[in-house]
């Protein structure tokens, strides 16, 4: 059993714990998450898995449980400990009973304030997680019996890393302020050129500093922002969806985009998704 992001919208909402950060990291994480997949073995006993189109960021897991199988594009990994996960392939969460994940989505880490780190060197695949949160921290997240709990201890933490957001931090405030801009805004073509002009900076700079808070470069960037923002729409209010709302030319347009973004062979399900798509797609031609 697939279960498939934007389309299984039940599965997602009602088994797992997600709660937004409080205002001070809105910068930084996107939400924090918990599986509560209990309920669900005796319905899955042979487990089942979670697809997951792609996103901006990361996601740092921190496994609760018994070893689970990350599929990050086609590559697949036992994991037996936490990971790093990068956002922006598909990614496929394959679960057994006796597996507990609890994760916390990252914009953008705030870890970057505490570490060197070059985020464009971590794209491939999923990595260890022992160097990216500290070992205290973890071991009291591990401890906890509750989720609310867990992000109780995390908050604060971050709020630390986070106080003196600004000087050195100055790669990270400009692309942070960007990416909430542009998803407020969906303005998602506005020229690198035109970014990097209007916060006095080269357009070589802000390029360099979206690859080493995000990984990716600014237009892949907004480019992932755009289409997940759209496909929200879409796969919500199939009627009431307006491409321009989103900055597409028109329907082929948005269309071409999308299949792009959905049609990814870790998908088996997709092609019933597709097919109603294109449907819609011939009615709004």
């Amino acid at each position: 059993m697939q279960h498939i992001e934007f389309f299984d919208i039940d599965h997602f909402e009602h088994n797992y714990h997600r709660v937004k950060p409080p205002a001070s990291l809105d910068h930084f994480i996107d939400f924090f998450w918990q599986t509560k997949f209990e309920h669900l073995w005796e319905k899955y006993p042979h487990g089942f898995s979670d697809a997951l189109f792609p996103n901006i960021g990361y996601t740092y897991l921190v496994n609760l449980g018994t070893p689970f199988v990350m599929q990050v594009d086609e590559k697949h990994t036992q994991m037996k400990t936490d990971g790093f996960l990068p956002r922006h392939q598909s990614i496929e969460c394959h679960h057994k009973p006796g597996n507990i994940l609890f994760g916390i989505k990252f914009k953008i880490s705030p870890v970057i304030f505490q570490k060197k780190i070059n985020f464009s060197e971590y794209k491939e695949s999923i990595f260890p997680l022992s160097y990216l949160l500290d070992k205290t921290v973890l071991a009291k997240i591990k401890d906890c019996e509750r989720f609310e709990e867990r992000v109780d201890v995390l908050v604060p933490y971050f709020k630390s890393l986070t106080r003196d957001f600004d000087g050195s931090s100055n790669p990270v405030k400009i692309v942070s302020e960007i990416l909430d801009s542009c998803n407020r805004d969906n303005s998602f073509d506005i020229p690198i050129e035109t970014l990097a002009k209007n916060h006095g900076i080269s357009s070589r700079t802000l390029q360099r500093y979206f690859e080493i808070t995000t990984s990716l470069s600014s237009k892949k960037t907004l480019q992932i922002l755009r289409v997940r923002k759209a496909v929200a729409q879409i796969s919500a209010d199939p009627a009431g969806f307006d491409y321009k709302l989103y900055g597409y030319y028109d329907h082929s347009h948005f269309y071409k985009h999308l299949r792009q973004f959905l049609q990814k062979s870790a998908i088996q399900k997709i092609q019933p998704h597709l097919a109603l798509l294109a449907k819609l797609h011939k009615e709004k031609k």
